[in-house]
């Protein structure tokens, strides 16, 4: 497996002035690829993360966490004047953490990368994967709810066109822009007739995940760039989008933790009635929002990394969130940072071999009905349907349970995996 770079600019990505999105970024990202392309041409997966802080400025961090902690200690007095003194502080910090492009001196927090354990597990069986940079939108979207979404899904067909480029002709703005990642030596691989951009997967979490989710909207796939198919798409803690369009004709999958703080949106339910192909939903017991991207857990040390679990009041608990009637809120074991990954890996390297290779051998895993080895116990929940035709149901691997024949949308059933 090989890793390369590439970045044609901080402000090369200019939105559609159809869209009304105000605000430029960058085009870049980490590709992650087979040591030999061999003659063959090979599935891609585009991953694209979520919003985060986008400067990893250590002494702006600092600063906004003092602040923080002076303003909840004013508030707890009643202080009013100097909560509000302190609310200042938070936000000058705050705006040097979320500028783009970063201050001189000052790199940026490269989420892209942050998904590197999903690259390489994919490179290794033969996909190409590139995982783009959404700084810029990041640090422009406040305010642009209503079309933010679709910048991201733009973001993701101006790298499709050029990746499509590079594999048609071998010309184009990549052409002799990337990068070996360890030295920085330009990358003598051809890629030209080795990518099947007519097999193309799509990964996002967070507002990433939305992103995903708007380019595969069934009104939006006239936008797909000639010469792409975008085959299936998955979305971790995905943020819902702004108007909700329908997702029918493009498989995907949704997963999401039981301690996300993160509020994510209901696809899966929103669409499974009407799907007229495979969707899937998988609820992680105990995970939460940070840990699928490296960059931003804990362990990394990154600048602005967190673990955004609520504690229980025991160790090793975080408290479920979004309760409702069947699921009031409970203290829930936590998912290690290793463990949510493994879980994460397992389901998004099975799905793309499935939807991009025709791996049918990979359904009994996605429905539920066979377990994946090594895995936690008693910490996937699946929900699933095959299409307006097809089988609905939700499963747990321990007990080998597919769905039941039905109508699509209507589950029955369900068990956790043992």
């Amino acid at each position: 497996m090989l890793e390369a770079r590439y970045n044609l600019g901080d402000q090369a990505f200019h939105p559609p002035a159809s869209l009304g999105y105000k605000g430029d970024g960058e085009l870049a990202a980490t590709v992650y690829y087979p040591a030999a392309l061999g003659d063959g041409r090979h599935p891609v997966v585009l991953m694209q993360h979520g919003s985060w802080e986008t400067c990893a400025d250590a002494s702006a961090a600092a600063d906004r966490a003092r602040a923080e902690k002076a303003r909840d200690r004013a508030r707890e007095r009643g202080d009013k004047a100097e909560e509000a003194r302190q609310d200042a502080l938070v936000e000058k910090a705050s705006d040097k953490l979320w500028a783009w492009p970063c201050a001189p001196g000052i790199k940026e927090i490269p989420s892209r990368k942050g998904y590197d354990y999903l690259g390489r597990a994919l490179a290794a069986k033969g996909f190409v994967v590139v995982s783009v940079g959404a700084n810029g939108i990041n640090a422009t979207a406040g305010g642009q709810a209503d079309t933010v979404y679709q910048a991201r899904a733009a973001l993701i067909d101006e790298h499709l066109r050029l990746w499509q480029r590079l594999a048609r002709s071998g010309d184009g703005p990549l052409r002799g822009a990337l990068k070996a990642a360890k030295t920085g030596a330009p990358v003598t691989t051809s890629f030209r007739d080795r990518l099947d951009m007519g097999r193309v997967g799509l990964l996002g979490h967070s507002m990433g995940g939305g992103g995903v989710m708007q380019e595969i909207a069934d009104d939006h796939r006239s936008a797909w760039p000639a010469g792409v198919d975008i085959k299936a798409a998955f979305a971790l803690a995905p943020t819902a989008t702004w108007d909700n369009e329908p997702v029918t004709r493009t498989p995907f999958a949704v997963m999401w933790g039981t301690c996300d703080e993160v509020n994510t949106g209901s696809f899966f339910e929103q669409n499974r009635a009407a799907a007229r192909v495979p969707v899937y939903k998988y609820t992680l017991t105990g995970g939460n929002h940070a840990f699928y991207n490296r960059q931003w857990s804990p362990s990394s040390g990154q600048v602005a990394s967190r673990d955004d679990a609520m504690p229980g009041t025991r160790p090793g608990t975080c408290l479920s969130q979004f309760p409702d009637r069947d699921q009031p809120q409970r203290e829930q074991p936590r998912l290690a940072e290793g463990e949510q990954r493994l879980l994460t890996t397992n389901r998004v390297t099975a799905f793309f071999e499935r939807f991009l290779e025709n791996r049918t051998d990979r359904d009994a895993y996605l429905s539920g009905a066979r377990p994946f080895p090594g895995e936690p116990k008693k910490t996937v929940t699946t929900a699933f349907t095959t299409g307006r035709t097809g089988t609905t149901g939700k499963a747990g691997t321990a007990a080998g349970t597919a769905g039941t024949a039905g109508t699509a949308g209507t589950a029955a059933g369900e068990a956790e995996q043992r």
